[in-house]
C-alpha cells in the first residue's frame, strides 16, 4: 500500500523517519491534506481501506465438503449394505448420523470467516480528515496513503499513522499489542529495530484513543495496516487436525482395509471350496460386513464428545468444536498471553515508598479490600505522617473514580494508573477531609506530571504527582517524619530502580507550598523548589487462583509458556510469582526478530518468558513448539493473540473480556476469564479419551466376535449362527444401550498425574490391540462352541439362534464391567458410582427380552420364546467372560509391577 515511496527500500518503517521526510516521501502536505482529485487518483491506484475479501465457496460446496472422511465412507457403506438387504429403518438412521455429523462440520467451518468479519468491525466507519486546506468528515474506507487525519478522544484510529502532533495523546493499544496500560504518544523518531508496542510515534487502525488529541499522517491503509497483518495471518492459518480425529481416520481406514480385503478373501475361499450358492454366499459376507462395520462407533465419538461438552459447560468453558474436548486432554504446553489471562487486568497498589520506609499493599484489583503493612503489621498512620501525606496527594491530584458495575464487579472511570491510587487511598480508610481544588495542570506527555493547587490553613498548597524522574528534577528537599530534609536524589534513583525491577511501573507526588495570594497555577510555577514525598510501585497482579493451577498443570506434565506484549521486568516479576520460568530468563521480541525458524526452536524449548512480542512472533513461537511436536494451546484475549489462537492445537479465549474476534478464531472460550478453568478443560479432556478408549475396547469385540463367527463358519462349512438381520441388532443394541454408559465414567485417580500422550502414540496400543483379540477369539469361539453343541442337541435352528443371540448380548454386557477401567480391578473402589452402568444394563435385559418374547419382534428378527432353562447358557457365558477377563488383567498387573521394579533397579 506504499509504493509512493519506492525510492526507498524500507516501506515499513516510519517510525524512523522525521514528519518532514514522511511528508516529502508521500507528497502531501500538513497544512492543506491532499486535494480531492489526488485522493480519488490514489484510491483508485492503492485500493479502498479496507481488509480484504477472501473468495467465498458456496453453501452447497461446503456442505458437499463434510462427506470427504473416512468415517462418512464407512457409514454410508454400511447405510448401502443395510439397504441391499431392505432394512430401510437401519439405513435411515445411519444416513442421518452422517448427515448430522456433515451438519456440525459445516457450521463450525465458517468460524474462521466469522473471526475475519469481527476485525472488520473493528475498523472506525468514519474519520475526520483535512481535504483541500479544509476539516471534513469522510467514510474511513475512503482513506488513502498521505490523507492528513485528526483524531480524539473516544475516536478509532481508522488507518496506520505516523504522528505528526500528539497532545497528551494516550491511545489503547491491548488487543494489538497486549500492553496493559494506554500507550503515550510522541512525535520523536525511533531506531530501527523498536518493536511494534514501543512504536510511541505511530497510531495503529483499530486501536482507541483514551485521552488527548493527534494529527497523523496514513502510511498504510487496508491489508497493508498492522491489523490488516494480522487478518492475512489468520487467512494463511490452516486448521490443524486435532489428535482424536488424526487417530480416528487412521484407524478408520485400517479398518476399512481389512474389512474389504477379508469380505473378498472369505467371498473367494467359499464360492471354490466350499459348497455355497452365490447368492447365499453374498447374503453371509454382507452379513460378515454389517458384523465388522462398527457404523454406531462415528455416533458413541460424536456423543461422548458432546456429553464433555456439557460437562465443560458446567465448568465455565464453551467448546466450540467437539474434538476440541478431547484435543486439551492432549495439551503437552499451554502459551498464555499476561494481561488479563495470567492477570487481572486491573491495576494495583503494591509498594508505597516514602524516606521513612517500605510498605506492601495487600489486595488485587480495584476493589478497595486490603491493608497497608509495614515488616507485615498494619500501618499505624499517627506514627506514619509521611505515608499519610503521600496517600492524601494521591487523592487530591486524581482525575479518576472507582464503582461497582451492574454485576457488582469494580470498576474503573478513569485510567487505570488513577484507579490504582483511588483505591489504595480507600484502603487507608484515613477519612480525609474534602479539599477545594483552586487550579490544576492536567497530565501533559510532554511533562510527565499533573499538578493540582489547594487550599491549606494559612496556604495554599500545590499537589504534584507524575513520572518520579520528572519530580526529582524538580524537588529540593524529601519529607521525613522529622521534617523536610535535602534531596539525596541518589538514594531515590536507586529505590526507583530496586522496585522497577519487581516489574512495577513507579509514580511520584510531591508537594510545594505557596502563598494564598496564589490562585492559579502553570508549569513554570513547580519547575524549582517541590519537597519529594515518595512513590507508589503499580503492577497488573496476578490471579489469586491461577498459581495454583499452573502447578497441577506442571504436576500434570504439561508446561506453562507466557507470551506478553509487556516488558520483560514486569513479564520476569509476574512469571516468577505464578511459577513459570526461573524468574530470570526472557526473550524480547526485538531478539525473536532476528532468529531463524531453527534458532526459535530452540529458544522455545529452554525458555518459558517472552517479552514485547508481536502478533508475529505469537503465531512463529505456536509454530516452532509444534515443529518441536508439541500440543500447543494458546489462551489470549486481544486481536494481537486471534492468529496463534488459530493457529495452536487448542485456541482459548476469554470470555468476557476477549475480543469477538479472538472468540471466533479460539475453539474454546473461558466463560469465567479464569485460567484455572483451563485445568478443569484439560481434566475433562483426558477423562474424555480415556473413556473414548474404553468404548472402543467395548464395542470392537462386538463386532469381532460376530464377524469371527460367520468367518469360522464359512471356512469350516457350519450353518450360520446368526442371520443378517440378528447382527444388526446386536450392533444396535451394544451401540444405543451398552457403549453409552462408559461415556458417563468419572475420572481415574492419578489420570493429572501422568503426562499427556504423546500425538504419535496409537489410538490402539498394542495391548489394546491384544485384549481386543483375545475377547474377540473368548466370545467369538464360546459361542460359536456353544452353537455347535446346541445345533447338536436341538433340531430347531431358530431355538438355538436366539439362545446364542442372547449369548453374544449378554457376554458383552458382562464385558461392560471389565471395560470401565482399562487395567484396574472391576472391583475398585467406585463399582456403583455410575449410575449409568446400572441402567443400561436394565434397559438392555428389557430389549432382549422383547426381542425373545414378543410376537411382532419374533417376526421381524426370526427369534423364537425360549424357556427358562435356555437363558443358563447366555448367563454362565457372560460371567464366564467376565472372570476370565478379570483374571487377564490381573496378570497384565502383576507384570506391571514386576516391570517398575525392574526399571527402579
Amino acid at each position: 500500500m506504499q509504493p509512493i515511496q519506492n525510492d526507498n527500500p524500507i516501506t515499513n518503517k516510519w517510525y524512523t523517519f522525521n514528519t518532514a521526510k514522511v511528508v516529502s516521501l508521500l507528497k502531501t502536505d500538513t497544512g492543506e491534506g491532499l486535494s480531492d482529485n489526488e485522493a480519488t487518483n490514489r484510491l483508485q491506484k492503492y485500493g479502498k481501506n479496507a481488509l480484504p475479501e477472501r473468495k467465498k465457496e458456496s453453501l452447497v460446496f461446503k456442505f458437499l465438503k463434510q462427506f470427504n472422511d473416512i468415517f462418512i465412507y464407512i457409514l454410508l457403506g454400511a447405510a448401502m449394505i443395510t439397504l441391499a438387504i431392505g432394512d430401510y429403518v437401519e439405513t435411515i438412521v445411519i444416513v442421518g448420523v452422517a448427515v448430522i455429523n456433515a451438519f456440525i462440520g459445516f457450521i463450525q467451518e465458517n468460524k474462521a470467516e466469522a473471526a475475519l468479519e469481527g476485525i472488520r468491525k473493528m475498523l472506525s466507519l468514519k474519520a475526520h480528515v483535512i481535504r483541500n486546506g479544509k476539516r471534513t468528515e469522510i467514510d474511513a474506507s475512503d482513506l488513502t496513503v498521505g490523507d492528513i487525519v485528526i483524531i480524539s478522544p473516544g475516536s478509532k484510529v481508522p488507518a496506520d499513522l505516523r504522528l505528526i502532533r500528539a497532545d497528551n495523546l494516550h491511545i489503547e493499544e491491548s488487543a494489538l499489542t497486549g500492553e496493559s496500560v494506554a500507550s503515550e504518544k510522541n512525535i520523536e523518531i525511533l531506531p530501527d529495530d523498536t518493536v511494534l508496542g514501543d512504536r510511541l510515534n505511530m497510531a495503529f487502525s483499530g486501536t482507541s484513543v483514551s485521552t488527548g488529541t493527534g494529527v497523523g499522517i496514513v502510511v498504510a491503509t487496508g491489508g497493508e495496516t498492522e491489523i490488516g497483518k494480522i487478518n492475512q495471518m489468520m487467512s494463511n492459518v490452516e486448521t490443524l487436525k486435532t489428535p482424536l480425529l488424526k487417530q480416528t481416520a487412521q484407524f478408520a481406514k485400517w479398518l476399512s482395509i481389512i474389512i474389504l480385503s477379508g469380505s473378498v478373501l472369505i467371498y473367494i475361499f467359499g464360492y471354490f471350496f466350499r459348497d455355497y450358492e452365490p447368492v447365499e454366499l453374498l447374503l453371509a459376507i454382507i452379513g460378515l460386513a454389517i458384523a465388522a462395520v462398527p457404523e454406531g462407533l462415528p455416533a458413541i465419538l460424536s456423543i461422548i464428545l458432546a456429553i464433555g461438552v456439557q460437562n465443560m459447560a458446567k465448568r465455565k468453558s464453551i467448546v466450540r468444536t467437539l474434538p476440541s474436548v478431547e484435543t486439551l486432554g492432549s495439551v503437552s504446553v499451554i502459551c498464555s498471553d499476561k494481561t488479563g489471562t495470567l492477570t487481572k487486568n486491573e491495576m494495583t497498589v503494591k509498594t508505597l515508598k516514602t524516606k521513612d520506609g517500605e510498605y506492601q499493599v495487600t489486595g488485587t484489583g480495584y476493589a478497595p479490600e486490603g491493608d497497608i503493612l509495614i515488616n507485615n503489621t498494619k500501618v499505624d498512620f499517627e506514627k506514619e505522617p509521611v505515608l499519610r501525606e503521600l496517600i492524601e496527594s494521591f487523592d487530591i491530584c486524581n482525575e479518576a473514580s472507582i464503582g461497582k458495575d451492574a454485576d457488582g464487579h469494580w470498576i474503573v472511570n478513569g485510567a487505570p494508573t488513577e484507579g490504582s491510587l483511588v483505591t489504595v487511598v480507600q484502603k487507608a480508610n484515613l477519612n480525609l477531609p474534602h479539599v477545594e481544588r483552586i487550579s490544576t495542570i492536567p497530565f501533559d506527555s510532554a511533562y510527565k506530571y499533573m499538578a493540582t493547587l489547594v487550599e491549606k490553613d494559612t496556604h495554599n498548597v500545590i499537589y504534584i504527582k507524575g513520572a518520579p524522574d520528572r519530580l526529582l528534577q524538580m524537588a529540593k528537599f524529601e519529607k521525613t517524619a522529622a521534617g523536610e530534609k535535602p534531596l539525596k536524589k541518589e538514594y531515590w534513583e536507586n529505590e526507583i530502580h530496586d522496585i522497577a525491577i519487581r516489574g512495577q511501573r513507579l509514580i511520584g507526588a510531591a508537594y510545594k507550598i505557596v502563598p494564598k495570594s496564589i490562585t492559579a497555577i502553570s508549569h513554570k510555577d513547580i519547575q524549582n523548589g517541590a519537597v519529594f514525598l515518595g512513590l507508589a510501585g503499580i503492577i497488573d497482579p496476578p490471579r489469586e487462583e491461577v498459581i495454583a493451577s499452573i502447578k497441577e498443570c506442571k504436576d500434570a506434565g504439561i508446561t506453562v509458556k507466557m507470551i506478553t506484549g509487556d516488558h520483560a521486568d514486569t513479564a520476569r516479576t509476574i512469571a516468577k510469582e505464578l511459577g513459570i520460568g526461573d524468574g530470570i530468563t526472557a526473550l524480547e521480541g526485538k531478539e525473536l526478530e532476528a532468529m531463524t525458524d531453527a534458532e526459535m526452536e530452540e529458544a522455545v524449548m529452554n525458555c518459558d518468558v517472552f517479552a514485547r512480542t508481536s502478533p508475529e512472533h505469537k503465531l512463529r513461537l505456536v509454530k516452532a513448539l509444534q515443529a518441536r511436536g508439541a500440543i500447543c494451546a494458546m489462551t489470549g484475549d486481544g486481536v494481537n493473540d486471534a492468529p496463534a489462537l488459530k493457529q495452536a492445537d487448542i485456541g482459548v479465549a476469554m470470555g468476557i473480556k476477549g475480543t469477538e474476534v479472538t472468540k471466533d478464531a479460539a475453539k474454546i472460550v473461558l466463560a469465567d476469564d479464569n485460567f484455572s478453568t483451563i485445568v478443569a478443560a484439560v481434566e475433562e479432556g483426558r477423562r474424555v479419551y480415556d473413556n473414548l478408549k474404553k468404548t472402543i475396547l467395548f464395542i470392537l469385540p462386538t463386532n469381532g466376535a460376530q464377524a469371527f463367527i460367520i468367518i469360522a463358519s464359512i471356512l469350516f462349512g457350519f450353518v450360520m449362527p446368526l442371520t443378517a438381520v440378528q447382527i444388526l441388532w446386536v450392533n444396535m443394541v451394544i451401540a444405543v444401550t451398552v457403549s453409552l454408559a462408559l461415556a458417563f465414567e468419572p475420572l481415574e485417580s492419578g489420570t493429572m498425574h501422568r503426562p499427556p500422550r504423546s500425538p504419535k502414540s496409537p489410538l490402539l496400543s498394542n495391548y489394546f490391540i491384544g485384549r481386543v483379540l483375545f475377547v474377540i477369539f473368548l466370545i467369538g469361539i464360546s459361542t460359536l462352541w456353544l452353537n455347535i453343541y446346541l445345533l447338536n442337541k436341538e433340531a430347531d435352528i431358530e431355538i438355538v439362534r436366539t439362545i446364542t443371540l442372547n449369548a453374544i448380548v449378554l457376554a458383552q454386557m458382562f464385558h461392560l464391567f471389565n471395560c470401565r477401567s482399562i487395567r484396574e480391578s472391576a472391583f475398585k473402589k467406585g463399582f456403583f458410582n455410575n449410575n449409568a452402568v446400572w441402567v443400561v444394563c436394565g434397559i438392555l435385559i428389557v430389549l432382549q427380552l422383547g426381542i425373545t418374547y414378543l410376537p411382532f419382534m419374533n417376526a421381524a428378527f426370526a427369534t423364537v420364546p425360549l424357556e427358562a432353562k435356555d437363558w443358563i447358557f447366555p448367563f454362565v457365558l457372560g460371567v464366564a467372560v467376565f472372570l476370565i477377563v478379570e483374571v487377564e488383567k490381573a496378570i497384565m498387573r502383576k507384570i506391571d509391577k514386576v516391570k517398575g521394579r525392574m526399571l527402579q533397579v
